[in-house]
């Protein structure tokens, strides 16, 4: 369904009972992101916050829940999309045999060319208003977290161009607001608008820039998508609302946006300017990225809805409102993924504890040996999913959203010599655990039945013992050790470590292996021992953001130079005193706890329901020292 403002769709959602109104007066400073913090990590409504100190009533969490994000994108369940993107591409590809077999696809192509993106003339209703002079500052920009370097738009829809092609790239890039008209541009090395910036800069020529924000939540999904470079995202937004996008013309430069969003930020950027120290901000990792050098953008033009609404999210510990737009994006872009890379491939699976890019689950129908790997290094090689950290690879029968199940056939199939396969590659620039910038490691897991392989009699079993008196009298510094996972029938102990040397936690896994004190278990994970209260579920997370798979999983070797039975996963802080870590490491995102007593003293005011407490509360005791890094 096709929305006509992002008015039309709070309507939508308010009538669904899936938003509640907040009229008492609430900051963007750091309280409203608190309020949606608590609310998202309980399945609570979106919020409209209408009382922030601007003029603009401020939306969040609009597409945090499966029944908003469907809402959103005008479709029952997300499979839908997924489906018809599957029947489309079969249409087209499949063999044209006959006159009538060509002429079956002429309603198809109609339905096409009704999804292509318009440009229109006069005056939209985005231009209603032009603010006298630009000003950033009578928006309610969210300041997320303590430690972030300022106030961030953090839904922004971002337009360039291609100086060369002429091709218009639609991505998402957070904005540091650092006065009322110049803002950072946060895009990656690898993104589509950073392409256009070095093509801008080669040429010497200033570079044109629009952002909007609101309108049709399509749009807004459409920016996040990992589409073909070439391809113009308002192609996939048309197709989601089953309406072509109606673009109109930026008054200050020649780049075209949605007619109906609720703002337009028109300006530049001079590629030849000194770039802005950006950040710190606190990131869908649940971690701060850190401070770096970024482009700035000079506002020229802001122009607005007369009844605009400004949409904002936050991003931090999982889950979070973006877990939906990538739950969507799993569930859209899997049939093409299917089709154009991987054949075999059943189903995708990103868990919200993997933060999008550090933990893909993958199901595939086997016919081969080795076709793991096969599928492994063709998702590696398939766009964004190069940043993926650690994949898993199952046979048909596997169910993936069911943790506790995946996780028991992994230690039953799983041979831990055999089946793990180590690689170095692109990592996302987030990624504040591998040794180098935008560059580590990744593991894959072939957890497929391996019936053309002769069972080994070496193999760890289910037969599991671990003797927690020895291991606890000889290593106080294991403060806890959890065999819960063990007593389900899943081969994995976590042991909670305070490291007090360099090589610590290999000296510890050799020992232990070589006193035999742990039998038949395949997968021994170390973690910081104060996270020892904060759940499975956190402990996958942090482990998956803390591990550089090439560095940290690794073997003991006996004497003989033959390796335990065992792999060893290091999920625990780098340091330079312990591990030999440079670069700077970022603390856990935690809010202030002047913050957190005063949304718990305001919160019958907000009339959201009954009281929820400060999930930062769960986290506190993993932040030792105040500011982004840390120490």
């Amino acid at each position: 369904m096709a929305f006509k403002s992002l008015q039309h769709f709070i309507t939508v959602l308010e009538s669904a009972g899936e938003l509640v109104r907040i009229r008492e007066f609430v900051s963007p400073e750091l309280e409203i992101p608190e309020i949606a913090d608590r609310m998202v990590k309980n399945g609570g409504k979106a919020l409209l916050f209408e009382n922030n100190g601007s003029q603009f009533p401020l939306l969040i969490n609009a597409f945090a829940s499966d029944r908003r994000i469907c809402t959103a994108l005008g479709v029952e369940n997300l499979d839908e999309a997924g489906i018809e993107i599957d029947h489309i591409l079969k249409e087209f590809l499949g063999p044209k045999n006959s006159f009538l077999d060509k002429l079956r696809i002429l309603p198809l192509l109609k339905s096409l060319s009704s999804w292509m993106p318009k440009v229109i003339h006069g005056k939209a209703a985005c231009q209603e208003v032009r603010m006298t002079s630009p000003d950033l500052t009578r928006l309610p920009v969210l300041t997320c977290w303590p430690a972030d370097g300022g106030p961030f738009i953090t839904l922004p829809s971002v337009h360039t161009k291609s100086p060369l092609t002429g091709i218009r790239n639609l991505g998402m890039y957070r904005m540091q607001v650092f006065s009322p008209d110049l803002t950072a541009m946060h895009w990656h090395l690898h993104k589509g608008a950073a392409a256009h910036y070095q093509q801008y800069k080669e040429m010497g020529k200033r570079m044109p820039v629009a952002v909007t924000l609101g309108g049709d939540p399509a749009y807004t999904y459409a920016a996040t998508a990992p589409l073909p470079e070439e391809m113009d995202e308002y192609i996939l937004a048309g197709f989601l609302r089953k309406k072509k996008v109606e673009l109109v013309r930026c008054l200050t430069n020649e780049l075209e946006v949605p007619s109906d969003v609720d703002f337009v930020i028109e300006g530049y950027i001079d590629p030849l300017e000194e770039l802005i120290l950006e950040g710190p901000f606190g990131d869908h990792t649940g971690f701060y990225s850190l401070a770096d050098y970024y482009p700035r953008f000079h506002v020229e033009c802001i122009t607005h809805r007369k009844d605009a609404v400004y949409p904002a999210t936050i991003v931090g510990i999982p889950p979070q409102e973006d877990g939906w737009i990538g739950k969507a994006t799993e569930r859209i872009f899997l049939s093409p993924l299917k089709m154009a890379v991987v054949p075999e491939l059943l189903d995708l699976h990103m868990p919200p504890e993997g933060v999008f890019h550090n933990i893909v689950l993958g199901k595939i129908r086997k016919h081969y040996p080795g076709q793991a790997i096969k599928v492994m290094n063709a998702l590696w090689g398939a766009g964004q999913m190069m940043f993926n950290k650690v994949m898993i690879i199952t046979g048909d029968d596997t169910p993936l959203t069911d943790y506790f199940a995946l996780a028991r056939i992994i230690s039953e199939q799983v041979d831990p010599l055999n089946d793990i396969h180590l690689i170095r590659g692109p990592a996302d620039i987030l990624d504040h655990s591998s040794s180098e910038f935008a560059f580590g490691s990744k593991m894959g897991v072939d957890a497929t039945l391996k019936s053309e392989r002769p069972a080994n009699p070496d193999t760890p079993g289910m037969n599991m013992k671990v003797d927690l008196e020895q291991i606890q009298s000889a290593f106080p510094e294991i403060l806890t050790i959890d065999t819960g996972l063990i007593e389900k029938g899943i081969s994995v102990l976590i042991l909670y470590i305070q490291k007090e040397k360099k090589q610590h936690i290999r000296q510890l896994a050799r020992e232990i292996v070589e006193h035999d004190w742990i039998q038949q278990v395949k997968f021994i994970v170390f973690m910081d021992s104060v996270a020892s209260d904060s759940g499975y579920s956190s402990v996958v997370w942090m482990a998956a953001n803390n591990m550089d798979p090439l560095r940290d999983c690794f073997y003991i070797t006996n004497t003989g130079g033959k390796p335990y039975l065992v792999l060893f996963l290091d999920g625990t802080r780098k340091t330079k005193d312990m591990d030999d870590f440079t670069r700077e490491w970022p603390n856990i995102l935690v809010m202030e706890e002047s913050v957190i007593a005063e949304v718990d003293r305001k919160w019958n005011s907000y009339q959201i329901g009954s009281f929820l407490s400060s999930p930062s509360l769960v986290y506190k005791s993993l932040v030792t020292n105040s500011g982004a890094v840390n120490h």
